[in-house]
């Protein structure tokens, strides 16, 4: 395949290499690997270059090295060994401190890869005495579930179980986390998946990230039937109505629905299944970023005093 000839979205740029935009996001903070400029409107687009990475990246991958490696190699390649940007982990090295989030954070990744409850809730209990939610989430979490959505698109059935242990356990974790998190003075978020949407972590992070920022969540979770969300919106009146889904709801339906929620409180569409043409046609927005630079973006944009 000839790389594209000019700047496209994550999207496109996942059609034409066959990675998921989770796990292309994923590279890209964990590793460097993608390179994309920004519009004014801080869109990121990608390059040609961004697409031979990608390419060269699943080439390695596929002749056996660990994502690390692969990641450190394709650098060296196609741009020479850029310098990891402030605040990225590096990959653990010998004589490294134990205490590294990556080797922790690997731990984590094996506990859940073998069932082992205790040592996956061991491995989180470290995570986070050691470092910020964000650090884990980012570093730790948000990587493996993307490693694992695309092992159970390569093995299907046979990560079914191992899918449900791991977002379980996760998923119980995350929402310990959120004790109490509609609470307080500062603007609220509607958070719900769509109707038959099981997925709510990434929601789920979306939430925690703004409540570190001080805002209050309301938290519906996973299909949630969208009657439902139009009714709690118009009795809540939030500062913001976030819907996440891999695959959204098509039908006038759906969208008729969309269009009343979005006009009692800002709209904000997010996950794999959301489409920029989908959320401009019924007055909402879109979330493409990772859960906490969307957070970060929406806390600046709507003040705390709301």
């Amino acid at each position: 395949m000839e790389p594209a000839a000019g700047p496209i979205r994550i999207g496109e740029l996942s059609r034409r290499v066959g990675v998921s935009a989770e796990l292309l996001r994923a590279w890209e903070r964990r590793y460097n690997l993608l390179s994309p400029a920004r519009t004014t409107g801080g869109l990121r687009l990608y390059g040609e270059n961004d697409e031979r990475c990608v390419l060269r990246m699943v080439e390695h991958l596929n002749a056996g090295m660990s994502a690390a490696e692969a990641a450190r190699l394709t650098r060296r390649e196609v741009d020479g060994e850029p310098q990891a940007p402030p605040g990225m982990v590096a990959d653990l090295q010998p004589g490294d401190e134990a205490s590294s989030s990556t080797a922790v954070g690997a731990q984590l990744r094996d506990a859940l890869d073998r069932f082992d409850e205790t040592g996956a809730h061991a491995a989180l209990d470290r995570l986070f005495s050691r470092f910020t939610v964000e650090t884990v989430v980012r570093e730790a979490v948000l990587p493996y579930l993307a490693e694992l959505g695309e092992r159970y698109e390569a093995s299907g059935d046979g990560m079914i179980a191992q899918e449900h242990f791991a977002s379980a356990l996760l998923r119980g974790r995350l929402l310990g986390l959120a004790r109490g998190w509609g609470s307080g003075y500062g603007p609220m978020a509607l958070l719900a998946c769509f109707p038959g949407e099981q997925h709510d972590l990434a929601l789920t992070c979306f939430g925690l990230a703004l409540r570190a920022k001080g805002w209050r969540i309301t938290f519906l979770g996973p299909d949630t039937p969208l009657p439902t969300i139009t009714d709690t919106a118009a009795h809540l009146r939030p500062a913001l109505v976030v819907l996440a889904a891999t695959i959204a709801p098509d039908s006038a339906a759906a969208r008729e629905h969309l269009a009343t929620i979005a006009a009692l409180a800002p709209l904000a569409l997010a996950g794999a299944g959301a489409k920029e043409s989908d959320a401009v046609a019924v007055g909402a927005r879109l979330l493409s970023d990772d859960p906490f630079t969307a957070a970060a973006a929406i806390a600046a944009e709507i003040p705390h005093s709301r």
